[in-house]
């Protein structure tokens, strides 16, 4: 069976806007629900939405919907691991601590639950072979990982970093729709590592705008847009440290000697950049990308 593409249209546009704006409430209601009942109450509440997203996902699935079922089946695993973990919590079972960072201590309990719903996305994604589950079982397979060999600090950073370049391989291997998500999680993987590390001074942000252009050269020869916007959003990001930085050194700008004309300055420049690095990559590949 051959993998669907998505296309960008006015109804992929709202279904997907709909669906995480669904997404949104159910989150806020999990928030509202668990502070206002005991446990037990709260994992009902969660199967309850949990059944309601996968009959409409079923239901949409039978009417021909295919992405709006895929993106309710996308939901009903989220609402999944929603349900898991409040049967976690009804059961008492605490996770490890987590002073020292989000991957310092020991989290059984955390990656049971990662596995559960990773075992729930792979089934979504061999069903309804929708694309956007690459995504979550990328993020959950790296996060898995990464929380049990590492501690946090320097040494999470390197293991995102080869988790990414790992993904970058695979992507250039496996059906292309598949490898939209899996760019998109190598690109952020990777560009996390180097902002963990390229922070602190006018060197480190230096190199983060060289690796912008990095990305976005990259973007232009795999033919993946992906890259380029995370390129772009590193160039930004440079762009805002060095204006803050000329400015005033802080980002109270209007208290002490302050000079505004430069963020204005830095702003044009990173516009009339990013034309023509668009110029430049319409020129080089003029096939469209993705």
């Amino acid at each position: 069976m051959a993998v669907a593409k998505p296309r960008w249209s006015s109804a992929t546009f709202l279904l997907y806007t709909g669906a995480f704006t669904v997404l949104g409430a159910a989150t806020a209601a999990y928030a509202y629900l668990s502070n206002r009942y005991g446990s037990l109450a709260f994992a009902g509440w969660t199967l309850l939405m949990l059944v309601v997203l996968g009959s409409l996902a079923a239901g949409l699935r039978r009417r021909g919907g295919w992405i709006a079922g895929g993106l309710f089946a996308y939901l009903s695993v989220a609402a999944f691991g929603s349900f898991v973990g409040a049967v976690f919590e009804w059961w008492g079972w605490g996770g490890g601590s987590s002073r020292g960072g989000p991957f310092a201590g020991w989290h059984w309990v955390e990656w049971v639950l990662i596995v559960l719903v990773l075992a729930a996305a792979a089934v979504g994604l061999q069903r309804t072979r929708f694309p956007l589950f690459v995504l979550p079982i990328a993020t959950l397979v790296w996060l898995l990982v990464t929380d049990v060999i590492s501690g946090g600090g320097s040494w999470s950073a390197v293991v995102s970093l080869g988790f990414g370049l790992v993904y970058l391989l695979v992507a250039l291997a496996v059906d292309r729709v598949y490898a939209f998500w899996l760019h998109v999680a190598s690109g952020l993987l990777v560009g996390g590592a180097l902002l963990y590390w390229w922070h602190s001074t006018t060197t480190d942000w230096w190199l983060l705008a060289i690796a912008g252009f990095v990305f976005i050269r990259l973007g232009s020869v795999l033919r993946r847009s992906s890259w380029a916007v995370i390129g772009a959003l590193g160039l930004f990001a440079a762009a805002v440290h060095f204006s803050i930085d000329w400015t005033t050194g802080s980002f109270t700008f209007f208290t002490g000697p302050t000079t505004l004309w430069v963020p204005i300055v830095v702003s044009a420049v990173l516009g009339f950049l990013f034309v023509l690095l668009g110029l430049w990559a319409g020129r080089r590949d003029p096939l469209p990308v993705e």
